[in-house]
């Protein structure tokens, strides 16, 4: 067992001497010290720090570097064919100059951006970006599409990972940046009712000056858009405590492919009437309506938030720590994420964060968040006394200081960031039973040996869910081989999901029958011939090309 005091030299510097003095409570033991191992604090609101909130900035392979290079077209890289729609006319441009005036981008260096993915993987050629700024313009410029037979790309934010944001070909982009505005808050319910084109952080900073906080938090939170997220059924670092999207979100606006708008947008929590219409778009990435404003419930702001930034000594001992942590924090906790070493080798060379606790092969993330600040220490202090003297933790960290506690996030949000920069990425996000969830990363450091850079696992344990990352100096043929199907083959192996909160898009569209058996697929075909007959809505999306 390993001996408390060598735990010492960390604990009483962000919060006190918590695990030699377990009974008192947090704010009793807070000593004012310089924490010498603090990461480098993100600025405020930009919590991925300047080089991460906006995907534009952090897409190249290292800071240093002048300008990226080139990103090869989606259609050169992989086997995809362009589908029979219309090409976009100087007659189109006009009619679209009509519906949004002065909104209809076409300059080529505007639309560089918008045509290529944050992770700088896909790239596609679209001439036109539109900027509606309300529902009814949207309806018009869907209406108009689907009687010319123009394809049409949904983009939010750009922050998705599988290539679901951005055209594959030549499709019209329909951003919904300028549909920012919050239509109504309601402080008795906590619901929460705005346009689609939101900035998920600054609609955080907008509850919580009414006592309130966002039902999900994500790493690109500075950039992503509310109508992404729930397009994407997006899961991030809340799911453990407030559940899913398709929970929290009380009601939809959503205008279809023909230009229909289908206006669901309750602030009920109860309505058991008919069939729940705004659950089909939650998850379906644009593919059946673009969602143009949002209904959520948002859960009342903690008073008292803690994390213990925490290091373990192998696989199994996260595993016991988060049963132990579950048993002994109960209804406080609200995050369990795990990293392993090679990703905290990463945000140190990359981002030159620190790490507050001494190496160890596994870290964990714990937060807790309450009403009562001496209830919540108590109980964490008998946590984390519990997992010293049992060895499952050799060494750790606690912060109650909002900016320590912003800190020590941000060496498991900015892991994403941290691999952008080390070249090529390979990303899979899993759902697995949570006693196998690492053997898959173990596994694939074996079977690719040399040929990638670095194999590294991190996520939500609490959720199940495992985020792997492969990393190469460039895009392999040979490296994407030996991964797939080998990852998704796997997966399935262990009754997993392919995707866990990423979504499909069109990086994983052909691998969703690893997951879905072939009633499903035929039946969600059904859905997208029954509501976009002509597929204009993100073609080459989300479905399989051939099922």
């Amino acid at each position: 067992m390993p001996r408390a005091r060598a735990m010492a030299p960390h604990l009483v510097q962000p919060g006190g001497r918590f695990w030699r003095q377990a009974a008192r409570t947090l704010a009793a033991s807070v000593r004012p010290r310089t924490w010498a191992g603090t990461p480098r604090v993100p600025r405020l609101g930009s919590p991925l720090g300047a080089a991460a909130t906006s995907p534009w900035v952090c897409r190249g392979r290292s800071s240093t570097s002048a300008r990226a290079p080139e990103v090869m077209l989606t259609r050169e890289r992989y086997p995809v064919r362009r589908l029979p729609f219309s090409v976009v006319s100087g007659e189109d441009l006009a009619a679209f100059e009509r519906i949004v005036p002065g909104r209809v981008i076409t300059d080529p260096e505007v639309l560089e951006a918008s045509n290529v993915d944050w992770l700088r993987t896909v790239r596609g050629s679209s001439a036109v970006l539109l900027k509606p700024r309300t529902s009814e313009e949207v309806a018009h410029i869907l209406r108009y599409c689907h009687e010319r037979n123009l394809a049409v790309n949904p983009q939010g934010g750009n922050t998705g990972m599988v290539g679901g944001s951005v055209p594959v070909f030549d499709e019209i982009i329909l951003s919904t940046a300028l549909m920012n505005q919050v239509i109504s808050f309601h402080d008795v319910s906590g619901t929460l009712v705005c346009q689609a084109g939101c900035v998920l952080e600054e609609l955080s900073r907008h509850v919580e000056e009414r006592g309130f906080v966002m039902p999900l938090d994500l790493g690109a939170k500075g950039s992503c858009h509310i109508g992404g997220n729930v397009a994407t059924n997006a899961g991030g670092l809340r799911f453990l405590r407030y559940g899913s999207l398709h929970g929290t979100v009380l009601g939809l606006e959503v205008v279809l492919a023909d230009g229909t708008v289908l206006n669901c947008l309750s602030a009920l929590r109860k309505d058991n009437t008919g069939y729940d219409l705004k659950q089909l778009f939650i998850g379906s990435e644009g593919t059946l309506g673009v969602i143009t404003a949002v209904s959520i419930l948002c859960p009342p702001k903690p008073r008292a938030v803690s994390v213990a930034f925490l290091g373990c000594p192998g696989f199994p001992e996260v595993l016991q720590t988060f049963s132990t942590c579950k048993g002994l924090l109960g209804e406080i906790l609200s995050a369990y994420e795990f990293m392993d070493a090679e990703c905290m080798r990463l945000v140190r060379h990359h981002l030159r964060l620190t790490s507050p606790v001494q190496e160890s092969p596994f870290y964990v993330l714990v937060e807790t968040s309450g009403s009562r600040a001496g209830h919540d220490a108590e109980k964490l202090n008998d946590f984390l006394e519990q997992v010293l003297h049992s060895g499952l933790v050799t060494d750790g960290t606690v912060a109650t200081d909002h900016t320590k506690v912003k800190a020590l996030w941000a060496l498991r949000e900015r892991i994403s960031e941290a691999l952008s920069r080390d070249g090529y990425v390979y990303k899979y996000d899993l759902s697995l039973p949570t006693e196998r969830l690492y053997d898959l990363v173990t596994d694939l450091r074996a079977r690719l040996g040399p040929q990638a850079k670095h194999v590294v696992g991190y996520g939500h344990l609490g959720d199940g869910n495992l985020h792997l990352n492969v990393t190469s100096e460039a895009f392999s043929p040979s490296l994407l081989g030996a991964l797939e199907p080998y990852v998704y083959e796997w997966t399935a192996g262990q009754r997993g999901s392919v995707s866990a909160e990423h979504g499909l898009g069109f990086k994983k569209r052909d691998v969703l029958g690893y997951s879905k058996p072939p009633e499903a697929l035929r039946l969600m075909q059904q859905l997208k011939a029954l509501l976009d007959p002509k597929g204009i809505l993100n073609p080459y999306k989300t479905l399989p090309s051939q099922a």
